[in-house]
C-alpha cells in the first residue's frame, strides 16, 4: 500500500513539471521579446530613444500568461478604407481587416485589427496587421495615448488566434513629440484594465 501511495505521489509531482516548465519558458520568451524590442530602438536612426540610459527608463509589467488570450477571428473583407487620425494632426490610410473576440472574467470583448494601406505594398509589411487599443490603465500605469500590438495575416489563418497583451508597446509619441502616432479608434477602447505589456515611460519626454 505504501509503495502504491509513493508511486502515485511521484506520478503526481512529475505530471506537474511540464506545466511549470512551460510557464518558465513562456516568461523567458517574453523577456527575450523585450530585449529585442529595446535593441530595435538603438538600431533605428529615427528612434526617440538613442542611449542605454533612455532604455533603462522603460518599464514593463511582469510576464503573465493569463493575459495571452485564445480568440475567435472574424474577417471583414468588405470594409471601406478610412483615415485614422494621429496625435500630430495628420491622418493615415487604413482598412479594418477583421475583429478578434476574447473572454475575460466571463465577459466577451472585441478588438478591431487594421491594415495600413500606406505600407502593405512593401515586401517587409505585406503581412503586417496593426492593433491599437486603450484600456483603464491609461494615464495611470500606462501611456495615456494607448498602446499597440503587431500581428500578421498568417496569424489569422491559424486554428486558434492568440492575442498576447504581454507584447503590447507604447507608440513613439510616449517618448518624444514630432511623431505621427495613430490614435486608437473608439471601437478599440476596452473598459477593463490590461495590466500587461509596457508601462508608462519614466524618462524625460524629448522634443524632436
Amino acid at each position: 500500500m505504501k509503495k502504491l501511495l509513493l508511486f502515485n505521489l511521484l506520478l503526481l509531482s512529475v505530471s506537474r513539471l511540464p506545466a511549470q516548465a512551460d510557464l518558465t519558458n513562456y516568461a523567458e520568451s517574453i523577456l527575450q521579446f523585450r530585449e529585442e524590442y529595446k535593441r530595435d530602438f538603438l538600431a533605428n536612426e529615427r528612434s526617440p530613444l538613442r542611449s542605454e540610459e533612455d532604455l533603462a527608463s522603460l518599464r514593463f509589467y511582469e510576464p503573465e500568461e493569463w493575459f495571452r488570450f485564445a480568440c475567435t477571428f472574424e474577417r471583414t473583407p468588405d470594409e471601406k478604407p478610412f483615415e485614422m487620425p494621429t496625435y500630430s494632426g495628420i491622418t493615415k490610410p487604413y482598412v479594418k481587416y477583421g475583429t478578434l473576440t476574447f473572454e475575460l472574467d466571463g465577459q466577451k470583448f472585441q478588438l478591431a485589427v487594421y491594415q495600413s494601406l500606406a505600407i502593405r505594398g512593401m515586401p517587409q509589411y505585406t503581412q503586417h496587421l496593426f492593433l491599437p487599443f486603450r484600456d483603464l490603465t491609461n494615464d495611470e500605469a500606462t501611456y495615456g495615448g494607448g498602446r499597440y500590438l503587431d500581428l500578421k495575416t498568417s496569424d489569422m489563418e491559424a486554428e486558434t488566434v492568440f492575442l498576447d497583451f504581454n507584447k503590447c508597446y507604447n507608440p513613439w509619441c510616449a517618448y518624444s513629440d514630432g511623431y505621427n502616432c495613430p490614435i486608437p479608434p473608439p471601437e478599440n477602447s476596452l473598459q477593463i484594465a490590461i495590466e500587461a505589456g509596457e508601462k508608462m515611460w519614466v524618462g524625460e519626454k524629448k522634443k524632436k
